[in-house]
């Protein structure tokens, strides 16, 4: 008889979510294309995580909570946060497909985790304005502002690379040649 692995069962659920909710946002994923991908029973993710919606919020807050931990904001080398963050959104493209898929699907109405994902970004923000106070980055763009300019600039090429390969090209040296006009912008935003 096989041993259940409630823990296993749940991480199968989650990696499933996150590859459905992905590529096809809120609305088309389905819950059963995610029970048969984590071979889980459709109740078990009811039971795990409550409904579509409510697992699409825990999959995209988990998504960012890693980002967000792996890679802190560090107003001290822009330069070394940004080659993190561009290297991070260029090795899973799946956190700004969800974050593309909850814009479009939510718009501007209130976020189900909203209060929680205001504290997150309140905490990247502070520490922008921790580093103007310190005189370390120009206080000409106030904190807020900049933190929303620098996750797009860090994310976008990622984000829409036929944009990306129309305007700059796709080989390695063009990607290169993007990534250092990226970090020169950042360093005069923040200079």
């Amino acid at each position: 008889m096989a041993v259940r692995d409630p823990e296993a069962t749940k991480a199968r659920i989650y990696e499933a979510a996150v590859a459905e909710f992905a590529r096809y946002g809120i609305a088309g994923a389905r819950i059963d294309r995610i029970a048969s991908e984590a071979k889980a029973n459709k109740q078990l993710i009811y039971a795990y995580f409550g409904n579509k919606a409510e697992l699409f919020t825990q999959v995209l807050g988990e998504r960012m909570l890693e980002m967000a931990k792996s890679h802190p904001v560090d107003a001290d080398d822009m330069d070394g946060w940004m080659d993190r963050l561009m290297d991070y959104h260029a090795a899973h493209p799946e956190l700004l497909r969800l974050l593309f898929w909850e814009g479009i699907e939510y718009r501007t109405d209130e976020l189900p985790d909203e209060p929680e994902r205001q504290n997150h970004y309140d905490r990247k923000v502070a520490v922008l304005t921790d580093a103007q106070a310190r005189g370390v980055i120009s206080d000409e763009i106030p904190a807020p502002h900049l933190m929303f300019m620098l996750v797009a600039l860090a994310g976008w090429s990622t984000a829409v690379p036929q944009m990306r390969r129309i305007l700059v090209g796709d080989g390695d040296d063009d990607r290169e040649r993007l990534r250092t006009s990226i970090k020169a912008a950042v360093r005069r935003i923040t200079a």
